[in-house]
């Protein structure tokens, strides 16, 4: 594993194929300007729109989001993660809300159907019922092991409330954590930095955080603050509430010395 630049891309994604792929690629070409090699879009990347709406259009979101990450990440020469978009579940009349790890050569790496469903009534009013026309996905993230990037975990959004999940992905070996998320604005603002914190320290691993931000369609609110966070739980980049992006170092010699002054992974009695 060698020292490189990671984004975590910001966007504010409306219920508009084309023109989030057009929003979603000027933000990949500004981080690889400045020199990312690892880069992350964030849930839902490629369109927020009504529901209904979404699963009218549900093929060709699929479709086109699949064809844009794999011509982004050859274009672009970067290991990229497709945030999330939905991909119609046959028979069912629903869909998977996917994320894919694709390489430069656009082959993929890793695919995860997000098993946990966003199934709240917020306190601000909202209420949200993902598991209206989302299929759970049925099994646990997988992880990419790269000798140069280190190895990469995947996870989406409202994961980052199980801590479980994440101890799976420590005890595969995971260095790197991607957790693009769509956060509501009310409940961001009081729990999003803290759980992204907490996961990278109790995991001793880096974990970016793409993320959608401000008003995406109607009254859906997003929290924005993308973040990549060090293994010591520092917030290395914030990309604040506009979009842009989050962008740091993943450094080995640090995920070690930290692993070294906190050994907390191997002091485990429960497993």
């Amino acid at each position: 594993m060698k020292s490189y630049l990671a984004a975590a891309i910001q966007m504010t994604s409306v219920p508009d194929l084309h023109k989030n792929l057009a929003q979603a690629e000027e933000l990949i070409d500004l981080a690889v300007r400045r020199g990312a090699e690892l880069v992350g879009l964030p849930e839902n990347f490629s369109f927020m729109g009504e529901e209904q709406d979404k699963l009218a259009q549900a093929e060709a979101i699929a479709r086109e989001s699949e064809i844009f990450i794999k011509t982004m990440a050859q274009r672009y020469q970067v290991t990229l993660l497709g945030g999330s978009f939905p991909v119609p579940v046959s028979d069912t009349g629903r869909v998977y809300n996917t994320t894919i790890l694709v390489s430069p050569s656009g082959e993929e790496l890793a695919r995860y159907n997000k098993v946990h469903l966003f199934d709240v009534n917020v306190p601000d009013g909202n209420t949200y019922r993902e598991s209206s026309t989302v299929v759970a996905g049925q099994q646990l993230p997988p992880v990419h092991f790269s000798e140069n990037l280190g190895n990469i975990g995947v996870s989406i959004c409202y994961d980052v409330r199980f801590p479980e999940l994440y101890r799976h992905l420590s005890d595969k070996g995971t260095d790197i954590i991607f957790i693009p998320a769509a956060f509501t604005a009310f409940t961001g603002k009081d729990h999003w930095q803290v759980l992204l914190q907490a996961r990278a320290i109790e995991n001793t691993a880096y974990v970016i955080a793409p993320a959608q931000t401000g008003n995406n369609y109607g009254r859906r609110l997003t929290h924005g603050h993308a973040v990549v966070i060090d293994p010591w739980g520092t917030i290395l980049a914030d990309a604040g509430d506009k979009p842009g992006i989050a962008i740091a170092e993943i450094n080995p010699s640090r995920l070690e010395q930290v692993r070294r002054q906190m050994p907390s992974l191997q002091h485990r009695v429960f497993s």
